[in-house]
Formats: structure tokens, sequence, C-alpha cells
């Protein structure tokens, strides 16, 4: 657009071949950074390459007059104190790495007296060269949706300038959301070239009196390098987040029990009448607790069977829940079609029509590739009955991709191949995910027959995710799938194309997650650092899409352990893991406080005491749990626990660590294993008591020469560990 808001034509004019005083100055590989005091605001002006002008408003009051009251240097940075009319700010300014054309402003306002905010205008403008009139094009290729990350990555196109990541570090503003009951979501935006940050406007709550509020704690990371390609910014993306990621202030996690959710969980799937249909004459999950208007999925059952399968490979017991679920499988085979269907055929006709795929024969297209990748898993495990219902499906899918060119609508008949509906919303496609689901299918049915033609076809279709850029996710999990087929790809291939995609997978998923701590309404009562939203519109995260990404990501980095991965990928995965462990308690009902609970329930209904997922957790001032209690979402800890918790044979302790591992062995009275992801980052170890006492312990890491020293928590012993490690752990 080649028109500006009243706002940013006045940053213009301020800047366009003025000379204006300096309070602050500071050169950083390359850049340069001004700080000025103008008026009624206060000035962060930095010089990309070529000149372009990147205008921060660091401190704004407005129809006021900002007045310094000291400027205190400082090694790393600066803090400018201001006072105007409406109160006194204090700007703080940081530049945390040397290594790194990175700097952070922290704004904070002490209100002389209660101040409604109607409008607050946006922190960053970019501008022309000095001596230049035309807009500065440029490429927002993310900016945050509802209450996901408060970034935006963009690229400064014309003249051609480099990337920068803005990223506002949200956590620090909960105390405004909460004293004023404002939300956090959709405030970094805006329209070019008027973006980044607005304060939220305030209704009915004020701004208190006296009280010191941060309004904006902004991290910018800036790079010189225009990306050439989706590929090259997806990897940048990447890097700079991981970048902003070392020096962003980070949440305390919490070690919770998992073994005991795990049988708590198990119980109640097993046990509770709301799990459960009688269908057929054969007994099938529901897909939500007591939701018995939807005949049985073949998604929801697989879904749930898989995570049992793992942890029934850990803790050796039989299950009756795997046997049940396996006993109704073969029933959602139809042989007129060629293929296993989305809902149990014999009770196909009892769909309600309320939705347009709740119709016979409308498939949703990832609800077919999803169900054969667990049956091609069990397959590959060895389970007959999953292999031959695997393949017998696999002329018919391939029928469709074919028929699609690898394109997938959202909806489509299974009878006649007719689209039903073609887009998400207009103008943005399919399912555009999907052809790496299905290539990941491929992958399995080539791994199990050794059939040269799903390699060929997952190859296929692994190239036609090129040009969908960061519009490539249409769900979280089918998009993680993506990553590891692409990395699986590559490590077969070695073609370059394939860990290029692998990455704008990952730069697809890490976009959609929630890098900050919700803190206010209801949100003081759970965890919601680093939270994966399931869609990217979607208004909550979701237990089902998480524990699948969670478990996709282990598997990500089972598959690169051979490979030299970015380290920005090899930082973040390992985090998004070890947070998901500190958060995804908070998805079970019984830890949560009653009154946050949704009362009217989209499906079925929420039992508190029940240890099944809810689906949905909102922003701090929604209820949760207005979707339902998923029942296919009750793989969370089921995958957990297996992935977390070694076992040590001969002995009455568990290891627990929340970062993921590799190497593990046990030789006589001690164990050694590797620990993944950044040695820059930190992670928990608990040697965890089960009927006795502990014996005496001695821990070691390759890192640091003396043992490491425990801390004492109910019996069991905590340890501070580092990722990118080497662990030994002894006993006598």
């Amino acid at each position: 657009m080649n028109a500006l808001s009243p706002w940013a034509k006045a940053v213009k004019d301020i800047f366009k071949e003025q000379d204006q005083p300096v309070i602050f100055q500071h050169n950083r590989r390359g850049y340069e950074l001004k700080v000025h005091l103008l008026n009624n605001a206060l000035w962060i002006v930095t010089n990309a390459a070529k000149g372009t002008q990147l205008i921060f408003r660091a401190a704004y009051a407005p129809n006021d007059e900002l007045q310094t009251e000291k400027i205190l240097k400082r090694e790393n940075g600066v803090a400018i104190h201001l006072k105007a009319g409406m109160g006194q700010f204090m700007v703080d300014m940081e530049f945390p790495d040397t290594e790194k054309t990175l700097f952070r402003y922290t704004t904070t306002l002490i209100a002389s007296e209660p101040l409604l905010v109607p409008f607050w205008p946006r922190d960053l403008v970019i501008i022309a060269p000095e001596g230049k009139d035309a807009i500065p094009e440029g490429t927002i290729y993310v900016s945050q949706v509802g209450t996901r990350s408060g970034l935006q990555y963009f690229s400064l196109d014309k003249p051609r300038s480099g990337s920068v990541l803005y990223f506002q570090n949200l956590t620090a503003l909960n105390d405004y959301a909460q004293a004023t009951e404002t939300s956090l979501g959709n405030i970094v935006g805006g329209i070019w070239p008027e973006i980044g940050f607005a304060l939220p406007p305030t209704k009915d709550k004020p701004i208190p009196a006296g009280k010191k509020l941060v309004i904006s704690d902004a991290f910018i990371v800036l790079d010189p390098e225009h990306p050439a390609d989706e590929m090259a910014a997806a990897k940048q993306f990447l890097n700079l987040l991981a970048d902003i990621y070392l020096q962003l202030p980070k949440p305390d996690t919490q070690f919770h029990p998992w073994t005991k959710i795990v049988n708590q969980g198990l119980d109640d799937l097993q046990n509770s009448h709301g799990c459960w249909s009688r269908g057929a004459g054969q007994d099938y999950l529901n897909a939500y607790v007591a939701d018995y208007k939807t005949p049985p999925e073949l998604m929801v059952q697989l879904a749930v069977l898989l995570p049992l399968t793992d942890y029934y490979d850990w803790c050796k017991t039989e299950l009756p829940a795997i046997k049940k679920i396996k006993n109704g499988l073969d029933a959602f085979y139809n042989k007129d079609l060629g293929t296993v269907v989305r809902f149990l055929p014999a009770l196909a006709d009892e769909l309600d029509g309320s939705e347009e795929q709740l119709k016979p024969n409308v498939m949703d297209s990832w609800y077919l590739h999803h169900p054969l990748l667990n049956l091609g898993r069990l397959a590959i495990r060895g389970d007959k009955q999953g292999k031959k219902l695997f393949l017998d499906s696999l002329d018919f899918t391939i029928k469709v991709a074919l028929h699609f060119n690898y394109e997938w609508p959202v909806f489509y008949n299974m009878d006649t191949l007719e689209v039903i509906k073609a887009e998400t919303q207009e103008g943005k496609g399919g399912e555009k995910d999907v052809a790496g689901l299905y290539a990941l299918v491929m992958l399995h049915a080539w791994d199990l027959t050794k059939e040269n033609k799903y390699l060929l076809e997952a190859k296929k279709a692994a190239k036609t995710l090129q040009g969908k850029g960061f519009e490539l996710f249409y769900q979280a999990n089918n998009t993680a799938f993506s990553a590891n087929a692409m990395l699986w790809l590559y490590k077969e291939t070695k073609d370059q194309l394939y860990l290029d995609l692998a990455y704008l997978c990952l730069a697809n998923i890490f976009k959609n997650f929630q890098l900050w701590e919700c803190n206010y309404g209801y949100a003081k009562d759970y965890a919601t650092f680093f939270a994966m939203f399931p869609l990217n519109d979607a208004p909550y995260t979701a237990a089902y899409e998480e524990q699948e990404v969670f478990a996709a990501m282990h598997n990500f980095l089972l598959y690169a352990e051979d490979e030299d991965l970015l380290p920005s990928v090899n930082l973040l995965i390992p985090e998004f893991i070890r947070y998901i462990l500190n958060r995804a308690a908070y998805y079970y009902p019984p830890n949560l406080p009653m009154e946050m609970l949704s009362e009217e329930v989209a499906k079925g209904q929420v039992d508190q005491k029940l240890w099944i997922a809810i689906e949905d957790i909102h922003d701090g001032w929604e209820k949760s749990g207005a979707v339902g209690q998923e029942v296919y979402g009750a793989g969370v800890a089921f995958g957990i626990v297996p992935r977390h918790y070694y076992q040590v044979s001969g002995e009455d302790f568990l290891i627990y660590l929340d970062y993921p591992t590799a190497s593990f062995a046990k030789r006589g009275k001690h164990v050694t294993f590797s620990v993944k992801g950044d040695n820059r980052l930190a992670c928990r170890m608990v040697i965890v008591k089960q009927q006795g006492d502990l014996p005496e312990l001695s821990v070691h890491c390759k890192s640091i020469k003396t043992a490491l020293e425990g801390k004492k928590v109910k019996g069991s012993l905590e340890y501070v560990i580092h990722g990118d490690d080497a662990i030994q752990v002894s006993w006598k």
C-alpha cells in the first residue's frame, strides 16, 4: 500500500533528511543504532543495509511531552528515565549477545492517574533511506495470529536490505492484561510499513495509577542476508527464532508424576462408560466422552491404540483396551472401495449431516492418511492385522493422490472423488500438508514391502510441498509427520531439497507456537509456554495434536541422529518437548479448577473427575473445555512415559528426563545415556523413587568434572543437567 496512517506519516516526516539530536548511540556488526527523544516519543532508529530505516517507538505520551529525568549507560546497554503528564516511563535497552545483531528494549510505565487507552499506534515504522521518498517494499512471512507468539518475521525487499525478526515478549505484559482485562491476542501485526506491537486498547478497566507495568518488551534481531527463496526464509526464521529464544526469559518447569497420571488415565479409559460405545456387535472408542451421536471413527481407535502400544512395550503388562480396540478394526474396511474408511460402515447411515463431513462417503483428506500411517506403524512392528488393512488400502490411496495430483481438497466423495469442499478459505487452497503425510505413508509401505513404486510416490508427493512457503501448515500433526517424511527421504537420497523441505515444515510448525506464558484470568492455574496450536486459525491449543507433534518431534530427532542439522533445530525441538511435559498435565480436568471449565460443551460432556484430556485450552479470559473431553487425545500420557522414563532392570527406581535422550545402556551398577539439545540450555533429571529408599547415587556428566548435586524432593532426587551432554548414573 502507498497510503500511510497519520502516525506513520508523522514518523516519515520526522526522520526524512533531518539530523535529529541523539541521546544514545550504539554500533553492532555493521548496524548503527541511535536513540532520539523528540516531543512526545522516544525513538530507536537503526539503519539496515542500503539505508532502509527501522524506526521503533519505544515510549509514547500522546498529546504530551516527554522529558528526560536521567540516562544511565551500562556496559551492555542504557536505561532512560522519562516523565510526562500521564506518568513516568523507563526504557531499558540492552544488547545481550555480542555475536548477534540483537537488541532488546523494555518499557515500563507508572501512570500518574487511572488511564484508559482507546488507541495505541504500532511501534515500528519502516521508511526509506535518507534522501528517498518511496515507501520501502517488504514481505511479511509470519505475523501473530490469535494468542500465538507475538512476533513478525519479514524481509526488506526494495531496497534489498536483509531480514528482521521482531519478537514481543508477551509474558512481560501479563500484569497489564490482568489489570485492564485485555487479551494479548492479535496485538503484533499491522499493515506495511507500519507494523509491530500496539498496546491492547482498554474498555472498562483503566491502567491503574501508581503501579509499575511493563507496556512493551521487544526483542529484535537483524540479519543482512535476504532470503533467496522459501527454503532460505524457513531456515533463517528458525535460526533467528533460536537467537531470540536463548535470550528470552523463560518460565520454570515442574516435575509432574506422569507414571501416576498414566495409571489414572488408563483406568478411566478402560472402565469409563463415557469412553466407549457399542455398535454392530463390538465396542468402540467414542471421539469425545459421552458423545454417542457420532458413529465410531477409525482415526479415533488408532490414535489411542498406537500410544497404548508404545506404553505396552515399556510396561510389558497386558492392557485390555488394546485387544478391545483391535477387535473392531477390521470392520472399518470397505470391500467395495478397497480401503479403510473414516466412519464404521455398518453405522454410517447414522451420520446426522450437521456438518459437511458428517455424511456417508464424505472424506476429510487427512482422515484417510492418518489411520493408514498408524496401520503402517503397526505393520512394521509385526502386527498381521495392521499389515493386511494397510496393504489392502494402498491402491485406493494412490488412486486418490493421482486423481488430485497430490493437491488434496478439504472434503471429497469416496465413491466418485467429487470435490465437496476445495479450500479451507477462499484462495487459501486445500489441506496442503497432506502431501507430506501421504509421503510418510508411502515410505512406510516401501519400508514394509521394499517395492520402489512406493518410494517413487513419496518423492512425487514431497516435491509438491515446494512453493507453499509459510502457508504449508494445515494441521499441526500432519505438518510434523511431513517433516519426518522429508528427513527420511533426505537420509535415503541425500538430495538437499528434502532436507530443505523438512526445515520448511518445521518453520511452519514453529510459527504456530505460543512462546509466552499467559498468566491472566483463568490461565493463572495452568501453564501455556511453548503451546502448539492445531490449525493456522485455531483459537485454542489442543491435546491430541500436541501429543502427536510431541511424538513426531521425537521421531524427527531419532531420524536425525547421524545428520548435521541446523543448530537452531537441535535447540528448539528439545525445548518444545521439555515444555510439553510441563504443560500437558493441565489438559486433564482433575488438575484444573472447576470454574475455568466451560458449562457448555459442544460434544458429549466434560467429567472433571475423569483423567481424559479436554480438547481445548483458550485465552486466559475464556473458559476451556468447550469442545469436549477428547478420548482420541487419551494418548498424551501413554506417549510421554515410554519416551521420558528409563526403567533400570533389577533396581527400584526410574530415571526421568524432560529432554529427549539416546543410547541408554546399563552395565552393572551404572547406566549411561546421552542428552540431546543445546548445551547452553538446561533440563531436569529425576531419579524417581518407587517403593523403598533410593540407593546411594553418584551422577556425572561429560561437561563437568565434579559430581552433580541432587535436590531431594519427596524421596526422589532432582538434578539440573544440560543439553548435548553425556550422563552416567552410578549407585551402590
